[in-house]
């Protein structure tokens, strides 16, 4: 998904834009590939890195009228010194593009689809392959990009700063749960799915069992509770808001509910990294730059499992 299709507003989608995508890097470049930018005659959305780099890109997308790719070494000449190189693809309102295989497709040149591009998107198709991001002059970006679940339960001080932390960063799609809509600021952030329930461990159910977790609620023993529910149903990653004493106690009475050692171990307590500080925004920081951590070590969402229990009845 771009950052256009997220635009919902009417009026911002009735007002032309250009796209401005990074197809392509060598060494070492400010943002990744995929990463882009909108363009409209006054304003901007996103980012490709900022610096010359942006601001010249800035300017070629308002001038534009066709579609285009510009390759820019990012040294002296460029008040940067990365040492690499970006290939930026310029997509303007009046770009035609199509979908087969999943991949949006946009032509940065005149002429039919190259044979190479027909290639790639039977190998996508049958090897599930990932082709290329720019290809012989066609921009290729998958309709539909994996995100990992990410469930906040809570909306107290910890659970607001960490979803306001959660929610600007790609890859990653957030659910926030609490007791009541009460509970949540009057304004949501975007990407952000609220859902509520007057008994909140009904709601676990409903998590992807690759879901990663942070609990952060009022009550101990709703977080006993919510722990419980989730070793029963499975997880990707379980975090749990706490201290050492708390990780104790919630050892004992979950091995008591029918827990084993191994599976007790999957939960992580307590959570956040204790040099950044106890304020709400610093562990919210912690607990994100962790999580940024495994994604980035993977490159890809983190999808490890948790072994499904057969606890008791709580």
């Amino acid at each position: 998904m771009s950052l256009g299709d997220k635009i919902s507003g009417p009026s911002e989608a009735m007002v032309p834009y250009t796209r401005v995508i990074v197809a392509d890097s060598r060494g070492s470049a400010p943002r990744e590939i995929g990463a882009e930018m909108l363009v409209w005659p006054d304003r901007i959305e996103g980012t490709i890195g900022g610096g010359q780099l942006e601001y010249e890109a800035i300017s070629t997308a308002r001038r534009i009228s066709r579609a285009q790719v510009q390759r820019i070494p990012l040294g002296p000449a460029m008040g940067q010194c990365c040492g690499g190189s970006v290939t930026l693809a310029f997509v303007p309102p009046t770009a035609q593009s199509s979908i087969s295989a999943g991949y949006q497709l946009t032509a940065l040149c005149d002429g039919p689809m190259p044979l190479s591009v027909h290639r790639a998107l039977a190998r996508a198709r049958d090897r599930g392959d990932t082709p290329a991001r720019l290809l012989d002059g066609w921009l290729i970006e998958p309709k539909v990009t994996p995100h990992l679940p990410i469930w906040v339960w809570g909306a107290g001080h910890v659970g607001r700063a960490l979803v306001q932390v959660l929610a600007p960063l790609p890859g990653i799609a957030v659910t926030w749960a609490d007791t009541g809509s009460e509970r949540f600021p009057p304004r949501m952030p975007d990407n952000v799915r609220p859902v509520t329930a007057h008994h909140l461990p009904d709601l676990v159910s409903l998590a992807p069992k690759h879901a990663q977790h942070f609990v952060l609620t009022y009550s101990h023993a709703l977080d006993l509770e919510l722990c419980h529910r989730m070793l029963c149903h499975g997880f990707g990653r379980l975090g749990l808001i706490g201290s050492a004493t708390k990780r104790a106690r919630f050892r004992k009475k979950l091995a008591v509910l029918g827990h084993c050692d191994t599976q007790i171990d999957q939960i992580d307590c307590p959570i956040g990294d204790p040099t950044f500080g106890k304020h709400p925004q610093a562990i919210a920081v912690s607990i994100t730059a962790a999580l940024l951590t495994r994604m980035s070590c993977t490159g890809a969402p983190d999808h490890a499992s948790a072994t499904v229990t057969q606890g008791g009845a709580l």
